[in-house]
């Protein structure tokens, strides 16, 4: 048993879609293919992934570096005990050998992409759905049918209007969905509140509402926010600065009774502690939102999972970052506290399976093999196209 490959591709995604930091018109992501020699149905298993959304692809680190390593390994050396599988804690090593420590997001999003992609792999080879592996090995076997999500909307785009927001929302809530969360920072603050009244107007008691400001304020404006929004009580108010502003976080922290969400910019379970430690996070209220494709992988978000819970976390405060197969596969393998979703928006790497339904706030985990791209027409012929 071996690895006989390893491809990535990047991909542009290419939506007109902008939030209050950056547009996505150059954004790119990389979707890799990692071959095995193992046949199942008469064909090599192939582990797919790709590195979430938000970040460029990251072919070169691949190539020169994490991908060599792997390939150049004893083959036996990458299995586990009983030598009917990959293991990906030993794998996740060989690629993080001859590497100095911090720097991570330099490397971390191409190795947890890769490593993600080997856990498809394993998944496929033991013919179960990546959640269900993930449950037994670090959920204690508890096993969950639904996971509950919400829906990232409330995009900033050329010639929307108030109407068309509200029309988005109320959208969403027909689809399913209990929650919706919106962007802010990408307009004036009046102009913000006035946003935010028209999508409470939308959805009214139907459904709760968060708030995603993507790290754009520096103190003063996310302090200003975070007073303008507290009548609204929000289920959250998310990425208000960088997260590594602990003097910030602290102030809003003062100031603003609702949840507080961050973490999705953050790549290392160091940074995650030093967030919890320092950015005077509120178990019992806040959010914290790793994307464990962009910070090194499964293998390494199970370590930061561990940390906090050492910290007093429960796992119902994890919220994975990216809206896609993985993240779903991860909080449903970990019993999280849910999952995001982006219907509609980054092409073929936004949204779930086909055939997935949103009911009452929550998704039906599918009993595909693997994460589960195969369901999702158009990207799963991207990587259909890369591994051929």
């Amino acid at each position: 048993m071996r690895i006989v490959d390893i491809r990535e591709t990047a991909v542009p995604i290419e939506p007109t879609l902008k939030n209050s930091s950056i547009d996505f018109s150059e954004m790119t992501t990389s979707v890799v293919a990692v071959v095995t020699d193992v046949k199942r149905d008469g064909r090599n298993v192939v582990g797919f992934a790709f590195n979430s959304t938000g970040r460029y692809a990251c072919g070169a680190q691949m190539r020169a570096r994490f991908i060599p390593r792997i390939l150049k390994a004893p083959p036996e050396s990458l299995l586990n005990v009983a030598g009917d599988n990959f293991d990906p804690e030993k794998i996740l090593a060989v690629m993080m050998r001859n590497e100095k420590s911090g720097g991570h997001s330099e490397r971390s999003v191409g190795i947890g992409t890769i490593e993600v992609a080997v856990w498809d792999a394993i998944a496929k080879i033991e013919g179960k759905p990546l959640h269900r592996v993930l449950a037994e090995r670090y959920n204690g076997g508890k096993m969950v049918g639904k996971v509950f999500c919400y829906v990232g909307g409330g995009w900033y785009a050329p010639g929307k209007t108030t109407r068309d927001l509200q029309d988005e929302m109320r959208r969403h809530l027909d689809s399913g969905y209990t929650m919706v969360k919106m962007k802010v920072g990408g307009a004036p603050l009046a102009e913000d509140m006035s946003r935010i009244e028209a999508v409470k107007a939308a959805i009214g008691n139907r459904a709760q509402l968060a708030v995603d400001a993507n790290s754009k304020f520096e103190r003063d404006e996310a302090i200003e926010y975070a007073k303008a929004m507290s009548p609204y009580k929000l289920r959250w108010y998310e990425e208000p600065c960088d997260p590594l502003d602990f003097a910030t976080l602290n102030d809003v922290s003062d100031i603003y009774d609702g949840a507080l969400s961050t973490g999705e910019n953050l790549f290392s379970t160091q940074d995650v502690e030093n967030l919890v430690r320092f950015g005077r996070l509120r178990a019992d209220r806040d959010i914290i939102q790793i994307d464990p494709p962009q910070s090194y992988g499964i293998v390494q978000f199970a370590r930061t999972v561990a940390m906090l819970e050492r910290k007093g976390w429960k796992r119902t405060s994890l919220f994975p970052h990216g809206g896609n197969q993985m993240s779903l596969a991860i909080a449903g393998g970990f019993g999280l506290g849910g999952a995001e979703s982006y219907p509609g928006v980054f092409g073929d790497f936004g949204g779930f399976a086909d055939d997935a339904r949103i009911e009452n706030g929550a998704i039906t985990l599918s009993d595909r093999p693997g994460t589960g791209f195969e369901g999702q027409r158009g990207l799963s012929r991207i990587m259909r196209e890369l591994a051929a």
